[in-house]
């Protein structure tokens, strides 16, 4: 199984365990996760952007200050400026955040339901979940010479036929360089690999 896949395959079993929706920052690094997803309904993600509530979202700071997970209606959050009761005629009326990971590479991940309360058992299960997405998304700490090498012919706007030439090896050969490239990355496509790669200060 690829890590895409299994990534896939988790993400899948959290959206059925949140019905009204998720958001998973995964290796957040000043301040932006380097990847994420998300199934909140669209009108809740708008008004959340553009009153930039993620300075006053309680769950931002309680993910940056401790790991582990919490229920949002637990009474030792501090919600001053009311974002739970907001959420909450947005059908986020019940949810769990999770947090794990070093500070450098913290992950913080949100789920909500509209019905109940998510039961300890739910959260353990859940918690366990972002825990192995926090773990296979790890961003590599290099990459190999001939990885490198092709995805800096792509920077340079080469077509694969003539990368391939330039480096002396065959089109195929370039190929399955940069599908090699991507899967270390974590990435769908080249274009998304070379960026990653970029962010990681690999290239």
């Amino acid at each position: 199984m690829s890590v895409n896949t299994g990534l896939d395959f988790e993400l899948r079993k959290l959206a059925l365990m949140a019905p009204a929706g998720y958001f998973v920052g995964l290796h957040i690094r000043f301040t932006s996760p380097l990847l994420s997803f998300q199934t909140y309904d669209q009108t809740w993600l708008d008004h959340y952007t553009n009153n930039g509530y993620v300075l006053r979202d309680p769950m931002t700071a309680w993910g940056f200050s401790t790991t582990g997970s919490i229920r949002w209606s637990d009474p030792k959050l501090m919600d001053p400026f009311g974002l739970f009761k907001e959420a909450a005629t947005y059908g986020l009326k019940f949810g769990c955040t999770v947090a794990c990971g070093p500070i450098s590479s913290r992950t913080i991940a949100s789920f909500a339901r509209a019905d109940r309360e998510f039961e300890d058992q739910e959260i353990e299960t859940i918690a366990a979940i972002v825990l192995r997405l926090h773990d296979i998304t790890e961003p590599p700490e290099s990459l190999s010479r001939s990885q490198i090498e092709a995805l800096n012919c792509v920077a340079k706007g080469m077509r694969h036929a003539k990368a391939a030439a330039t480096l002396g090896i065959s089109e195929s050969a370039f190929k399955a360089r940069l599908n090699s490239a991507r899967q270390k990355l974590l990435a769908r496509t080249t274009a998304e690999a070379l960026q990653r790669a970029k962010e990681y200060k690999l290239l």
